[in-house]
C-alpha cells in the first residue's frame, strides 16, 4: 500500500511540473506574440500633403501612405502637441505638455534638459518587459536622448546636444550612434530610412525579442528641402488659396494679425511678405515666395517619405515580419499652409497644429476605416502599451481608445479630448501662467487650452480678455466661422468651457486656478 501510494505521489509530481512547463510555454508563446511596433513619425507635416486625405489637392500622390490607410484606420484628425517638443514629449511620458514634470529650455535654443528620475519614458518599460528598443532620426527632448536607460539601440540626431548643427535638417547632420557622434553625409530622410531597414532585418537587436522602433523623420519641417531627384517635379501645380489667407479676422484673436504672412501679388496669387523670422526657427520663409511654389516645395519634400514607407514595408514583407507589426504613422503637428494667413504651426486651428495619423495591424485592426473621432498623444501611447501588454507604473493622462480603433465607424463614443500649449514651460512651470509678454514666446501664439468635443472645437486663450473660440468643424472644417461670438451659442459655450475646465482637473493642470477671465467672462460681470 505505501508503495502504491509512494508511486501515485510521485506520478503527481510528474504531472504536476509537466502542467507547470506547459502554462509556462504557452505564456512565453504568447509573450512572443507580442506584436513589433514601428512607430513612424513626421516633422511639421500638414494632413493636406497626404493623398488619403481628402482636403489634399488632386495632384498630390503619396501611395504607399495611402496603402497603409487602406489596410488599417486612418484618423480624421488628431491633436499630439502645438510644436516639436511637447509633442514628442507627450509621446515618451504619455502626459500632455503641462504634465511633463522637470523638463526645460535652457541655454542655446534648442538646447534642453529634463531629470530622467522624475521625468520617465515609456520606452524603459518596454525594455524591462522583454521588447528591444530603437529610436531612428530627430532626438528634441533634452541633451540626454536616454540611450541604453530607455533605449538599446540609437541613431541620432541630437538637436538639444548639438545646437550648432540644429538647423541641418535635411544635410550634413551630426549623429549619435550609440553615444559616438559622427557627422554624415547624405539626405537625412533616406538615411534614417536606410539605418531602420538595417534594423528591421535584424541588425543593432535580439532577432528572438519583439521590437520597437520610433522613427522619426526630420522632414517636412523648414528649410522644407526636397531631395534633389524630387526638386520641381511639381512646378506648375495649383492648389486652391484658402479663403482668408489675406485677412482680416475680425471673429479671431489680436495676434493673427502679427503672424499675418502672405499678400496679394501681382498676378493676384499670394506671395509670401516681405519681413522678418526669427532664424532659430530654421523655416523656409523666402520673402516674395508664391503660395503655389511654397505648396509644391512642402509636397515635393514629402516624397521621400512617402519612398521611405514604401521601403520599410517592402522590408517588412520580405522579412516576414508584416503580420506581427503594429505600424503607427503620424506627424508631430501640423503646419499651415495659407490658413488664416499663418506659415506656421502652434495655433490652435487644424491647419497649424491637426496631425494625421493612420494605424496598421493586421491581426488585429479593420482595414480601410475612418475614425473621425479625434485623439491626443497621451491617448496613442496608452494604445500602443496595450498592444505590447504593459502597464505604464505612472499616472498618464490617455483615454482607452481601442473602442475607436477596433470598430472606428460604428463605436458609440462621448469622451472629451484635451490639449494643452504651454509655450516653452512644462510640469511646474505651468503651475502659474506668465506676465501677457511671456505668453507668446513660441510664434508669437499665446497660451492656450483647445478641447474637442464630438464636431466642435473650443480654445480658451491666457490672456485676459481674449476671445474664446469655437468652430463647427462638421459645418465649418476651414475654422472660418467663430459661434463663441454668436449669442445664440451661449449654452454650447458655457458647456465646452466647463467640460475643458473638467479635463483639465482630470490631467491635474494647476494653472486652472489662476486662469484669466476671458472677454465673455468679463462682458457678463
Amino acid at each position: 500500500m505505501q508503495n502504491q501510494l509512494r508511486f501515485n505521489w510521485t506520478a503527481f509530481r510528474i504531472l504536476a511540473l509537466l502542467l507547470i512547463t506547459f502554462s509556462a510555454d504557452r505564456a512565453a508563446s504568447a509573450e512572443d506574440q507580442r506584436p513589433n511596433i514601428l512607430f513612424i513619425f513626421t516633422d511639421d507635416q500638414n494632413y493636406k500633403t497626404l493623398s488619403c486625405y481628402p482636403e489634399s489637392p488632386d495632384w498630390v500622390s503619396t501611395p504607399n501612405i495611402d496603402d497603409l490607410a487602406s489596410r488599417g484606420v486612418r484618423f480624421e484628425r488628431t491633436y499630439f502637441g502645438a510644436w516639436c517638443m511637447p509633442s514628442r514629449a507627450s509621446f515618451l511620458t504619455g502626459r500632455l505638455q503641462h504634465g511633463v514634470q522637470t523638463m526645460r529650455m535652457e541655454g542655446k535654443y534648442p538646447r534642453s534638459v529634463y531629470d530622467p528620475e522624475k521625468c520617465r519614458f515609456w520606452p524603459a518599460e518596454l525594455r524591462k518587459h522583454g521588447y528591444h528598443t530603437a529610436q531612428i532620426g530627430k532626438w528634441h527632448t533634452g541633451i540626454d536622448t536616454g540611450y541604453s536607460r530607455d533605449w538599446d539601440h540609437q541613431i541620432v540626431w541630437n538637436r538639444p546636444g548639438q545646437p550648432d548643427n540644429a538647423g541641418h535638417y535635411f544635410y550634413d547632420q551630426i549623429v549619435t550612434f550609440d553615444g559616438v557622434d559622427k557627422k554624415v553625409e547624405g539626405y537625412s530622410t533616406d538615411n534614417y530610412t536606410n539605418w531602420a531597414i538595417d534594423y528591421i532585418r535584424g541588425q543593432h537587436r535580439e532577432e528572438t525579442k519583439p521590437w520597437f522602433l520610433w522613427l522619426c523623420y526630420g522632414a517636412i519641417h523648414g528649410p522644407t528641402t526636397p531631395a534633389d531627384r524630387h526638386k520641381g517635379l511639381l512646378s506648375g501645380k495649383q492648389a486652391v488659396i484658402p479663403d482668408d489667407i489675406f485677412g482680416p479676422w475680425p471673429t479671431k484673436p489680436k495676434y493673427l494679425d502679427d503672424t499675418a504672412s502672405w499678400q496679394a501679388g501681382q498676378n493676384g496669387r499670394a506671395v509670401r511678405r516681405n519681413k522678418s523670422y526669427d532664424a532659430s526657427n530654421f523655416n523656409t520663409n523666402t520673402p516674395g515666395q508664391s503660395f503655389d511654389d511654397w505648396v509644391q516645395q512642402s509636397n515635393e519634400c514629402a516624397m521621400a517619405i512617402d519612398e521611405g514607407v514604401g521601403r520599410l514595408i517592402a522590408t517588412l514583407r520580405e522579412t516576414g515580419q508584416i503580420d506581427n507589426t503594429l505600424i503607427v504613422f503620424a506627424a508631430d503637428q501640423g503646419f499651415a499652409l495659407g490658413e488664416h494667413g499663418m506659415n506656421n504651426k502652434v495655433a490652435p486651428y487644424d491647419a497649424t497644429v491637426a496631425s494625421p495619423m493612420i494605424i496598421v495591424h493586421p491581426k488585429s485592426i479593420p482595414q480601410g476605416k475612418t475614425c473621425k473621432h479625434p485623439v491626443n498623444a497621451p491617448d496613442v501611447v496608452r494604445f500602443m502599451a496595450s498592444a505590447a501588454k504593459i502597464e505604464i507604473p505612472w499616472r498618464t493622462d490617455g483615454r482607452d481608445i481601442r473602442p475607436l480603433i477596433s470598430d472606428p465607424e460604428n463605436a458609440q463614443w462621448n469622451s472629451d479630448m484635451l490639449m494643452t500649449h504651454t509655450g516653452r514651460k512644462y510640469g511646474a512651470d505651468t503651475d502659474v501662467a506668465p506676465n501677457h509678454e511671456a505668453l507668446y514666446e513660441v510664434g508669437g501664439i499665446p497660451w492656450y487650452v483647445l478641447l474637442r468635443q464630438g464636431k466642435y472645437k473650443y480654445v480658451r486663450y491666457f490672456v485676459e480678455g481674449e476671445m474664446e473660440e469655437i468652430y463647427d468643424l462638421q459645418q465649418d472644417p476651414e475654422e472660418l466661422t467663430n459661434l463663441a461670438l454668436v449669442d445664440e451659442s451661449r449654452d454650447l459655450l458655457l458647456r465646452l468651457r466647463s467640460a475643458a475646465n473638467e479635463e483639465l482637473q482630470r490631467t491635474g493642470a494647476k494653472f486652472i486656478d489662476s486662469l484669466p477671465p476671458t472677454k465673455a467672462m468679463m462682458k457678463t460681470r
